[in-house]
């Protein structure tokens, strides 16, 4: 019998889960741009954009858990202050999501782009040039990790890509209703506050909770 030593114990997964959950809902880039895509284009268009979007984030997750485990490897020390940093930088976008709100800006563009393949590289495009993404993955994976796990690369692997698969079928659902969805939220702006206060609640205590326990 294999061991899954890249799976994480069953309470981590569960909030991870729920975490990757709640960043799917709260609107930002990318799901503006499959919404936007899917008005302009149908179904065919934003499930493209979708696509390469995460096929993006495969890059992100390959290249983040290839540089954290790199880092974990000649230090133990410098992964906390990454987890610290990741810490901090998670506060700051639960306070930026109360005093900006929610990225959802979903235009119809009128005419869609020439192809599936083209609207593909669109949305690859955006998410590899996305600093804030790089930035996302290289701050967010380390807190479901610690520090002395021997497997921790294997996590850190499998946590990225485990993160894609919730958001594709996911973002299917939401291809699939792209028209009624971005009329709902048009009309219900409270709601969308809602989701950022969520959100920043959410992050808010995980950062604190990050915080005071690598300051003990």
């Amino acid at each position: 019998m294999v061991a899954m030593n890249f799976l994480p114990d069953s309470h981590t997964l569960l909030i991870y889960s729920a975490a990757c959950v709640l960043l799917f809902i709260t609107p930002g880039p990318d799901m503006s741009l499959w919404l936007a895509k899917t008005i302009s284009g149908g179904r065919r268009g934003g499930t493209a954009a979708m696509l390469g979007t995460q096929v993006g984030c495969v890059f992100h997750t390959f290249f983040a858990a290839v540089g954290l485990s790199a880092v974990l490897a000649a230090s133990a020390s410098a992964f906390t202050v990454l987890k610290v940093v990741g810490a901090l930088y998670l506060l700051w976008l639960a306070i930026n999501a109360i005093r900006s709100g929610s990225a959802l800006n979903v235009k119809d563009e009128g005419k869609p782009m020439g192809g599936f393949w083209p609207t593909f590289m669109t949305g690859l495009g955006i998410n590899l040039t996305n600093p804030k993404v790089v930035l996302f993955f290289l701050t967010f994976l380390p807190q479901f990790v610690d520090v002395g796990d021997p497997h921790a690369s294997q996590k850190l692997f499998f946590l990225g890509l485990y993160f894609i698969a919730i958001n594709v079928p996911l973002a299917f659902i939401l291809i699939l209703g792209a028209e009624r969805v971005v009329s709902w939220l048009k009309a219900r702006p409270r709601f969308l506050r809602g989701i950022d206060y969520t959100f920043a609640g959410v992050f808010g205590v995980f950062a604190f909770k990050i915080l005071t326990t690598q300051a003990r």
